[in-house]
């Protein structure tokens, strides 16, 4: 038994949709406990204009009755109010009348940085925004509503995920700062998962890896270019015996510097992980590019786009690492309900020796 989410949709289109497959029957989900985690992915500090026309809310089609999961699968919609402003140049199908409102011209400067080119490219595409609007960060939205599931689950056996931004006042210095200079910044950011026990994951095979399914799911966040567990990166200037945790009674550690996963598995301390967020390539004062249907030099495209948007990774990133434990937990303690689930959990713990001590 494991997990699996599905998305569609695009960045103006009429909606973002997730289809999460393999919840036990029986979770309560809370609407509003969904509806915070995107209203937190809407703010911080940096953000663009267009945080002020959406108003992120969660749908669900399917999957669910009176608030708890049937078993079957999850559909998950989150709409694009902003749509309506691109209601000609968004549509599905051939748009009847004259172009109006926005997206009726074609995006022939691609944006370094981006998807642009690579898209027109890899899908034969005359029209960058056919490429630009599903690579866009927009569809994050809809990863956090299918997180939000996921950590619903992992609490029902002690697990609680959270992300946040690294110095948080050096960030908002240099948000300033490029905003003033008409640039955009990145950052860091962190999440740690607590009361993850031992055994999630797997060294028998490398897809079982959880640092590398941890590393792989939040290297798919958009404008994510680099990840770390644990002490990461650091450790390769230490020696083996300043490096490595100690086991000490109870089979617990007095230092992470692991991250709480060794050899591919969790060890049963916390969970930490790190992503590196590039600055964002949308720029007000545009660089360089080149028309794909002339060939003659150009500046890349201006379109509405934040300073900054680390702290809202901190909760797209939160959300993708509590899918992937969930996936591991899945996986590890199956059940088609909600109860197999939890007393399979149960029955893992009296088994082990490992003192929940953190």
């Amino acid at each position: 038994m494991t997990l699996a989410l599905a998305t569609a949709g695009e960045s103006h289109g009429p909606a973002l949709v997730a289809i999460v497959s393999g919840l036990p029957a029986g979770l309560m989900l809370d609407r509003e406990a969904i509806d915070a985690d995107l209203r937190r992915r809407q703010q911080g500090y940096g953000r663009s204009p267009r945080q002020q026309i959406e108003t992120d809310e969660v749908e669900v089609l399917a999957g669910l009755r009176h608030g708890r999961t049937l078993g079957t699968p999850l559909a998950l919609v989150v709409r694009n109010r902003d749509h309506k402003n691109w209601t000609w140049g968004m549509n599905p199908w051939p748009p009847e009348g004259e172009p109006q409102g926005k997206g009726t011209k074609p995006v022939t400067l691609p944006r370094p940085g981006h998807a642009d080119l690579a898209g027109v490219l890899k899908y034969g595409l005359e029209d960058v925004r056919d490429a630009l609007e599903r690579a866009s960060a927009r569809h994050t939205a809809v990863l956090v509503a299918a997180g939000a599931v996921a950590k619903a689950l992992l609490a029902s056996i002690e697990i609680e995920v959270r992300g946040a931004a690294h110095d948080e006042e050096d960030l908002q210095r240099r948000i300033d700062a490029a905003r003033a200079e008409r640039d955009t910044a990145g950052g860091v950011v962190e999440v740690r998962a607590r009361g993850v026990p031992p055994g999630l994951g797997s060294y028998a095979s490398r897809a079982g890896r959880l640092d590398g399914r941890l590393a792989a799911a939040l290297m798919a966040i958009q404008a994510v270019k680099g990840v770390e567990i644990g002490e990461g990166f650091a450790l390769a200037s230490l020696r083996g015996s300043q490096a490595h945790d100690e086991i000490v009674p109870g089979f617990v550690r007095d230092t992470n510097h692991a991250g709480g996963i060794e050899a591919g598995v969790s060890n049963g301390e916390e969970i930490v992980v790190r992503a590196a967020m590039k600055p964002l390539p949308t720029l007000m004062k545009p660089l360089q590019s080149v028309d794909l249907r002339t060939g003659e030099p150009g500046q890349a495209l201006v379109e509405r786009s934040d300073v900054a948007a680390v702290e809202a990774l901190a909760v797209v990133a939160e959300a993708s690492v509590a899918f992937e434990l969930a996936r591991a937990a899945r996986e590890k303690f199956g059940g088609d309900a909600l109860g197999d689930f939890v007393g399979a959990w149960r029955a893992y713990l009296e088994r082990i020796p490992w003192a929940r001590t953190r």
